[in-house]
């Protein structure tokens, strides 16, 4: 195969996009063909390149700045994942988005965005990889702005958010660069110590922010109310964690000699194991279905950070099968909820309930998808989440006990999305129906997948990830049932235990919306969840709150130098020269003595001198 095929996942939807844009408006479906037809030919593309191996590399700007692509194993099964994503939550956004009237808008950016994570992935070029990673924030701003009238506001918060997190990375990019002598990503291994240390955190913090970990996450339970439905389906759930996850891989594994017990394994492992807490406690409270979902998709990234970050095999192979299992189930949630919106008109589980008979596919794909996300074997979810209890277990107890925990909490919180959308009584409109055909075909498609992923887990870990690691696996294969027969143990009772919680909490409050508010308003809890919720621990609010006091300090010194200058040198020269105006009184023999004071002073200044 020629070099330059590596080019068509750039070019494909690059093409597609500026095709889009120039339909004209009274072209009816045009726009939707286009886009689906692009799409389509973009996965095929995917799939021809996938078993290739290719490299391609012209002159670029000098100063070892060339446009280098490489296809590999890793890269191409990224690709792969992308290409699916993005045939189906096209086609899913046909029917969801074809009476917005910004939808030319989003396939236009939708596209784009695929352009710009493809070219991401086949970077070999820190700079080359930079330009198309930049361009994934510039879509991302454009998807979110579209949407509802706070959409803007959203969308401004997301990208100072990301941005900063970008600058960051530029930042460790330079003193990667530097320290290697080469732009190369293939080419670069070095160590952590000295300025290696703060090139590896840099670059670290804009992977996991384009991940959408925490503290980077606070923009995505906004954008899930007010961006178009399939943005949180393709972005946050999908492209966004194989796009940063598939770099941190790249960071930890290959850029840097990262040693098992180093501080930088601690420092991810750590972050992995308070993102997967903190979010999904968060979630559990959540009472509208999109935003409970977001706070999932932060915690789940947790998971793929903790996995990666304890080195050791069996905890990559999860967190990069975890990688492509999140992927598939949070994006088939997030249709799920897109759908129940577009059908029942809101996501508000107050105002939702009796869906199963309304919904039932959409139901079914809910439930796999919600099975799957929580662990509940033989789903996906549950043995990518084993291959992670017994890396975390391996480096140390407190990140299994992290991880077992969001488990519970993760449980907990779908089988309260569940029971108040789907089983409770029904509150929703009365003439709600069951999705459109090509809303339903995507979520068939990706719940048909988790169950395939976890009844035959050997397809995804042979197949697309334990290649990937090559001598890293030690001679190991983790496909097939979990080699730890007691940490599955603990997940089944773990499992129980949030069912019994469920009960628990609905018998209590009276009603499946409550089945979490006795821990929602347990003491201590309770006053954590209000400060929480009036978002005190927001650091794009802490960040803005210390903007506006050095503002106003800056206003102040403002003011300060103004009054100075205006009015303390302007009264003060008034001043002299009042008493100066008053000394002159016309009079000689007050001048003779003026004169000859001044003499005497002369004088002694030269005596005092000499």
């Amino acid at each position: 195969m020629p070099g330059h095929a590596i080019l068509f996942p750039i070019i494909i939807p690059l093409i597609t996009a500026l095709a889009v844009l120039f339909v004209p408006k009274r072209a009816g479906w045009a726009k939707e063909i286009v886009s689906v037809a692009g799409t389509a030919l973009n996965f095929f593309a995917a799939i021809i390149l996938f078993r290739s191996n290719l490299n391609f590399s012209i002159p670029w700007s000098g100063f070892g700045i060339d446009l280098s692509l490489r296809l590999y194993q890793f890269s191409a099964f990224i690709i792969l994942a992308v290409a699916g994503f993005a045939f189906l939550v096209t086609l899913y956004s046909t029917a969801s988005l074809h009476a917005k009237n910004y939808a030319k808008q989003f396939y236009v950016y939708l596209l784009l965005t695929f352009c710009m994570v493809n070219g991401a992935v086949l970077s070999d070029n820190l700079i080359v990889m930079l330009f198309f990673w930049e361009g994934t924030l510039l879509t991302l701003f454009g998807m979110i702005a579209i949407g509802n009238k706070n959409a803007f506001k959203t969308a401004t918060k997301a990208f100072i958010i990301v941005g900063v997190c970008d600058l960051c990375m530029m930042t460790g990019m330079a003193i990667t660069a530097h320290l290697a002598g080469t732009l190369t990503i293939s080419q670069i291994a070095i160590t952590t110590g000295g300025l290696g240390g703060l090139a590896f955190i840099l670059l670290v913090i804009g992977a996991i922010s384009k991940a959408g970990s925490m503290p980077f996450h606070s923009w995505i339970p906004d954008a899930a109310i007010d961006a178009p439905l399939p943005f949180m389906a393709i972005l946050p759930a999908a492209l966004e964690k194989l796009l940063g996850i598939y770099f941190l891989t790249r960071i930890s594994l290959d850029m840097f000699k990262l040693d098992v017990h180093s501080w930088a394994s601690t420092t991810l492992m750590t972050i992995g194991a308070i993102t997967i807490v903190l979010a999904v406690m968060m979630a559990l409270v959540q009472k509208d279905y999109k935003r409970l979902l977001s706070y999932h998709a932060i915690s789940q990234v947790g998971y793929m950070i903790l996995g990666i970050g304890t080195l050791v095999p069996v905890g990559i192979v999860g967190g990069l099968f975890h990688m492509i299992n999140n992927a598939l189930y949070k994006s088939c949630l997030f249709l799920t909820g897109g759908s129940v919106e577009k059908q029942a008109g809101t996501t508000d589980l107050a105002k939702l309930g009796g869906l199963r008979r309304k919904m039932p596919i959409t139901f079914t794909c809910f439930l796999i998808a919600a099975a799957s996300i929580s662990g509940v074997p033989p789903f996906n979810g549950f043995f990518s989440k084993e291959l992670i209890y017994d890396g975390a277990l391996e480096r140390g107890l407190i990140f299994y006990i992290a991880a077992i925990a969001g488990s519970f909490l993760t449980a907990a919180s779908f089988l309260k999305l569940g029971h108040a959308a789907y089983l409770g009584k029904g509150q929703s409109k009365t003439d709600v129906k069951e999705a459109p055909v090509r809303m339903l075909i995507p979520m068939i498609v990706i719940a048909l997948t988790c169950v395939l992923f976890g009844l035959w887990n050997a397809l995804p870990l042979k197949g697309l990830i334990q290649p990937v690691l090559g001598e890293r696996l030690e001679g190991h294969n983790f496909a097939g049932l979990p080699s730890n027969a007691l940490l599955v143990i603990i997940t089944v009772v773990v499992l129980a235990l949030a069912l019994l919680n469920h009960i628990y909490g609905v018998r209590k409050s009276g009603k499946a919306i409550g089945a979490s508010d006795h821990i929602r308003h347990a003491p201590v809890l309770d006053s954590i969840y209000d400060r929480a919720e009036k978002r005190f621990f927001d650091p794009y609010n802490i960040g803005l709150h210390i903007v506006n006091l050095f503002s106003r300090i800056a206003s102040w010194l403002d003011k300060a130098i103004d009054w100075v200058y205006n009015v303390m040198v302007v009264r003060t020269m008034y001043a002299i020269t009042g008493a100066i105006r008053k000394l002159h009184t016309g009079n000689y023999s007050s001048y003779i003595l003026w004169s000859i004071g001044a003499m005497v002073l002369i004088v002694i200044f030269l005596i005092r001198s000499i």
